[in-house]
């Protein structure tokens, strides 16, 4: 028995042996696949991370703007001429005959004033005036007298010259009451107040009864005519668009109350100076109103044509990047990376610049960069739309003109 098993005993060790390094073996496979898989895991998490860095970006073609860009500014409609009426004689206003909204011609009349005292003014010259004639008359014939008798020697040459100087005094003193009486009888036709033109009364602020007062100074108006036929179109220009201001230029108005509507103006003249406190340049146009569309006084949006510069290029303002060196456009350069460059804004137009250097038209630019983007950065297109670059039509660019204006 005994020496069975010490036969057996070697083989029973190899087999072991070998069992042994069988599971070794095992063992060292499944250590060496899973180093090796978690270093290919490691491996392909780094590419995908290093890919999900990249920024995704739109990119488009910055766009020219068309022959003439629409400028809209506020502007104030006044009659062409408007005139309000002072009295020039004091009293007591008699009667009126037109309301506001009359529509009345040159010489109508407006109203009558009581002037009881310049009324007795009048009196007082006239009489003042026979007086003199009567003088003058007396005066008149007795120089002829004593000339007759200095012929004669009846009388001295002294006392015939006093009597032909004080018949020249009487002269004077006719002069001068006939004066006076026609200075009371041109006040006295101020006692009827007419309109001086074609036009319509816009306002009356007197009434029957009223103590007027003349002169136009601390006195306010009895009447105001405007003719609104044709209508004055002031508009304050921004200092920066005022070297395209050309007389003869043309506008179309728009007013709120008519909606869809548009009216013609032509530009007549400007000031010629800009106002140091806004900065603008006051322009003057001229828009017919034979319909009686338009109110005097009333706001109005003013389209001006301006002409552009066939060179400059437009972008939305989200493709700006503000930063310490200068202000930046982010375009996709070779082997999509992303390039800085600095650009100047001819034109802010609110929602879109219009960019006067810096930029080429093939520039490939990108919409709302990353923050962090810096020239070298590797950046993913996500879609080039030059088909869908900034729009320069005038309706969809509403906003931005507003705000240029």
């Amino acid at each position: 028995m005994s020496t069975d098993i010490e036969i057996n005993s070697p083989k029973r060790l190899r087999h072991l042996k070998l069992v042994g390094i069988v599971v070794l073996l095992a063992a060292a496979g499944v250590v060496t696949t899973g180093i090796f898989t978690r270093v290919h895991a490691k491996q392909e998490m780094t590419t995908w991370s290093a890919e999900q860095a990249i920024p995704t970006v739109a990119a488009y073609t910055p766009s020219r703007q068309g022959a003439t860009q629409s400028l809209i500014l506020p502007g104030h409609l006044s009659a062409f001429v408007d005139a309000p009426i002072y009295a020039r004689v004091p009293g007591y206003l008699h009667a009126w005959y037109a309301d506001i909204g009359t529509h009345v011609k040159a010489g109508q009349l407006l109203g009558v004033i009581d002037t009881p005292d310049l009324d007795q003014q009048l009196l007082q010259a006239k009489a003042d005036l026979d007086n003199a004639q009567a003088n003058e008359k007396l005066a008149a014939s007795t120089a002829k007298r004593w000339t007759e008798m200095l012929k004669q020697d009846s009388v001295s040459q002294q006392d015939t010259d006093e009597k032909t100087s004080d018949l020249t005094a009487k002269l004077a003193s006719v002069a001068a009451a006939q004066a006076n009486v026609n200075r009371l009888e041109a006040l006295e036709s101020f006692k009827r107040i007419t309109a001086p033109f074609d036009g319509i009364v816009t306002a009356r602020k007197t009434d029957i009864g009223d103590l007027i007062d003349a002169g136009g100074g601390d006195g306010h108006e009895l009447f105001t005519v405007s003719d609104a036929r044709q209508l004055r179109v002031y508009v304050s220009v921004p200092q920066s668009d005022a070297a395209a201001i050309k007389p003869g230029m043309t506008a179309t108005l728009t007013v709120p109350e008519r909606p869809g509507m548009k009216f013609d103006a032509k530009l007549v003249d400007t000031d010629d100076s800009i106002t140091p406190s806004s900065g603008t340049l006051l322009v003057q146009l001229a828009v017919d109103n034979q319909n009686g569309l338009l109110i005097p006084g009333e706001y109005t949006e003013v389209h001006f044509a301006m002409p552009t510069d066939p060179h400059s290029l437009l972008i939305p303002a989200s493709s700006l990047i503000f930063r310490q060196s200068g202000l930046q456009v982010a375009v996709v350069g070779k082997d999509n990376h992303a390039i800085l460059k600095p650009v100047t804004i001819a034109t802010d137009l609110g929602t879109q610049v219009e960019i006067g250097s810096g930029l080429d038209a093939g520039d490939r630019v990108i919409d709302n960069p990353p923050d962090s983007i810096a020239t070298g950065d590797a950046v993913r297109v996500a879609a080039t739309h030059a088909s869908n670059a900034p729009a320069t039509s005038l309706a969809d660019r509403r906003d931005a003109e507003r705000a240029h204006g």
